[in-house]
């Protein structure tokens, strides 16, 4: 077996030569790609229908594709980095406190709601238009590509990458299908065609390609679904406390534009009992072990109870909506009496965590039915802090040791007067409002407040009532109610990206003939060439293996060159194949 090189000439033949060989690969050297040919427009000639050509053109080529998916990314970046309004109001607010400066350019910018400013929707909407521009045409290309056969083989076979020769006793035809055979059972899409085998391999490239760019649209079109009909609420419940998927049950609700109140999905449930368990020793201590939240729920109005667990990050899913367990706090029972010996108020109180040790803030409002120690009707209000494990009287403030409950300890400082609730602005139930309250007095003239364990009572001075802290103290739990529509299908675009990208860097897309003729002495010359899409040592290998077994099929024949006379002293190389 040996191969052929091409012969010099001057520089003038070389050219002609040059153009001439590739005009002769033709189809031969075409369609290895569905990518379009970009031609350098003719400027002076361009009118209105040239330029609009001409702009269409370069917004579906990949070039353009890969900047504005560059630019996507880049402007996500401030929406991940600048409070978004449509998140967290409250830090958006506190930015602009702290950034007196900077906020009415982020304003202007949009910067505060970038996933639905003017600019970040212009790329979002380009990007889409380039992806179906530039897949349209090379969908239905490459369809017709498979409903066609693999091109000819060129006239000069020796102008390609990878090129091997010999000749053999076999006849052309044998040669041509024994080579067909071998294609075929390679899996090459192979046919004759004229005096040449002609076999293709490699389409799952261009497959994996497409099925990159239509798994991108799939993204964007559930991106953007999701973001339009999306919602997203939180609710925080007391043990034994229930919820029902209405607008008024949560406590903080936003969605997408295009949520409307109708698409809540209709189910309730009912927290049972909240378990969560810490590390007691080593450098993890305090850290949670277990935290999982036993409810009931149903489905619909008049659906069958069921029982479920909720875990962090097994959350709760009922018809298109994920109830996640996000947070959690403790609730002691606070029983408040007037002056009487009534009670006006006995209820669980949520507190709100400050730290990992769950030491925690809250505020205890009475509201109505209470009268002080002269008959005249008043509110009550106590600041309370709250801590599950005390360090102690005289071993430091009311900061909590560990997470769990080994050593409750509940600070109350009392008020009285007017909590405002009536003035129609919005306040927090985690805070009290002092402004129109009076401080209870102690002895000292100064603000009455005291420590409470479980079981005890906090006598109001003058007589003004009490205030117990009882034995039973309730946990409360957390949870985020999401409705994400298009998820499912984001998920599988993602996944399909991924494929096809893979497929399309890792499998390359090549060509390769088997030309067989007979030559002026009679004896058949047999020629293989092969072509990829680009530059890669996987042709010459896979073209060397096809020649080696073909070889085995069509063995060589001596050249007419060769002297058939052996010189006795001429001793072959160890390994070298006999000519």
């Amino acid at each position: 077996m040996s191969t052929t090189d091409t012969g010099k000439g001057t520089a003038a033949q070389d050219d002609n030569t040059a153009v001439r060989d590739d005009n002769e690969l033709g189809a031969a050297g075409s369609q290895l790609s569905t990518a379009p040919r970009e031609d350098a427009p003719n400027l002076p000639s361009l009118g209105v229908i040239g330029w609009a050509r001409w702009f269409w053109r370069q917004l579906t080529s990949m070039r353009v594709a890969l900047l504005l998916l560059f630019l996507l990314s880049l402007g996500a970046i401030p929406g991940s980095l600048i409070p978004q309004s449509g998140t967290d109001e409250m830090k958006v607010e506190k930015f602009a406190q702290d950034h007196e400066t900077l906020t009415p350019i982020y304003e202007k910018l949009g910067l505060f709601h970038v996933y639905s400013s003017v600019w970040f929707s212009a790329i979002y909407i380009l990007l889409f238009v380039s992806l179906i521009g530039c897949i349209v045409p090379r969908t239905w290309q490459f369809v017709g590509q498979l409903r066609g056969r693999p091109p000819g083989a060129p006239r000069r076979l020796t102008r390609l990458p990878a090129y091997t020769t010999w000749r053999t006793e076999a006849e052309p035809e044998q040669v041509r299908e024994a080579a067909l055979t071998l294609l075929k059972k390679r899996r090459f899409r192979a046919h004759t065609a004229g005096d040449a085998v002609a076999a293709e391999k490699g389409y799952l490239r261009e497959v994996g390609n497409l099925a990159f760019h239509i798994a991108l649209i799939v993204m964007l079109i559930a991106f953007a679904w999701g973001q339009l009909f999306k919602s997203e609420g939180n609710k925080l419940i007391i043990e034994g406390d229930g919820f029902a998927n209405t607008l008024t049950q949560y406590d903080d609700f936003k969605s997408g534009n295009l949520f409307s109140n109708d698409n809540l999905n209709p189910f309730s449930f009912t927290l049972k009992d909240f378990k969560g368990t810490y590390a007691r020793t080593g450098p993890n201590r305090g850290t949670p072990r277990i935290y999982e939240a036993a409810v009931n729920y149903s489905e619909g109005a008049d659906g069958e109870e069921k029982t479920r667990t909720i875990e962090v990050n097994e959350p709760l899913k009922i018809d298109g909506s994920n109830v996640y367990l996000v947070s959690h706090g403790y609730a002691p029972v606070v029983t408040v009496r007037d002056a009487k010996g009534d009670v006006v108020f006995s209820q669980a109180v949520p507190m709100l965590p400050l730290d990992a040790n769950v030491t925690s803030s809250g505020a205890i409002k009475v509201l109505d039915g209470y009268t002080n120690a002269k008959g005249q009707k008043e509110q009550l209000g106590f600041n309370a802090f709250f801590v599950p494990t005390f360090a102690g009287a005289g071993q430091g403030q009311m900061q909590s040791q560990f997470p769990a409950l080994d050593f409750p300890v509940l600070a109350l400082s009392a008020y009285h007067g007017d909590l405002g609730v009536n003035s129609g602005l919005p306040q927090s139930v985690y805070q009290l409002d002092t402004k129109n309250m009076k401080e209870f007095k102690d002895s000292k003239g100064e603000l009455f407040k005291q420590r409470l364990l479980p079981g005890e009572t906090m006598k109001l001075p003058n007589g003004a009532g009490s205030v117990t802290f009882e034995k039973d103290i309730k946990e409360w739990a957390g949870f985020q109610v999401t409705q994400q529509p298009g998820s499912g299908w984001a998920l599988a675009g993602a996944l399909t990206a991924i494929f096809g990208l893979a497929a399309s860097l890792f499998i390359q897309r090549r060509r390769v003939w088997v030309r067989a003729t007979a030559g002026p002495d009679g004896v058949t010359v047999v020629e293989m060439a092969g072509l990829g899409r680009s530059e890669s040592a996987k042709v010459p290998e896979e073209l060397g293996d096809l020649a080696a077994i073909l070889y085995d099929t069509a063995p060589g024949a001596p050249d007419p060159d060769a002297d058939p006379t052996p010189d006795p002293q001429a001793v072959p190389a160890e390994g070298a194949e006999p000519k």
